[in-house]
């Protein structure tokens, strides 16, 4: 008989343990909501919005960055628009190859005339690769490419701190596919007015 009473004490222990934890937690949980709830009626009736939330900040970081990217996509049309004007081409390499060809040169002396020209402007040399190789070894590949176009634009008289490089590598290829002629088309140094 003395079990059962040390069962049924051990029980109702346990059972009263139960309903204390469990009410605290569902009267923290009441207490917070209540605390929401007058944090928003406090501001409908000052007539400010209510406290931004995380999704609202969320979708307003996203919609920063589709602005900043439409803003990036509207510039590089103008510019294109504005290289198509200007007659500015591309030059073009061999593989895996920084060396600068001849129909690129006369190329870039027709370009250096259009950049002596637009005097106030600086001028973005972009080095471009095909898809072969490593993305680091594109990379260093594409700044090659870049740097030699300089030289060779500077050598033709054109300010060095007017001209910037850079290297996208493989990543900006202008034709996708994985045949020699878009190689050959992706394997280039890119020009753009600032």
């Amino acid at each position: 008989m003395k079990k059962h009473w040390t069962v049924i004490g051990l029980f109702l222990i346990f059972a009263f343990s139960f309903t204390i934890f469990s009410g605290c937690a569902e009267n923290k949980a009441v207490v917070q909501d209540e605390a929401i709830q007058e944090q928003r009626v406090a501001a409908a009736q000052e007539g400010a919005p209510a406290a931004v939330t995380v999704d609202d900040e969320a979708a307003r970081k996203a919609k920063e960055a589709a602005d900043r990217e439409a803003a990036r996509a509207a510039w590089a049309k103008k510019n294109a628009e504005a290289l198509i004007d200007l007659n500015l081409q591309n030059i073009y390499f061999d593989y895996n190859t920084s060396a600068i060809r001849a129909d690129a040169r006369e190329i870039l002396k027709a370009n250096a005339e259009i950049f002596t020209k637009n005097s106030s402007s600086k001028i973005v040399v972009e080095g471009h690769c095909d898809e072969r190789g490593t993305a680091e070894y594109n990379m260093a590949l594409g700044e090659r490419r870049a740097q030699e176009a300089k030289q060779y634009l500077v050598n033709l008289g054109i300010d060095a701190s007017r001209i910037e490089t850079i290297s996208y590598g493989k990543e900006r290829p202008l034709d996708n596919r994985s045949i020699e002629k878009a190689w050959a088309q992706n394997r280039r140094a890119q020009f753009l007015l600032k």
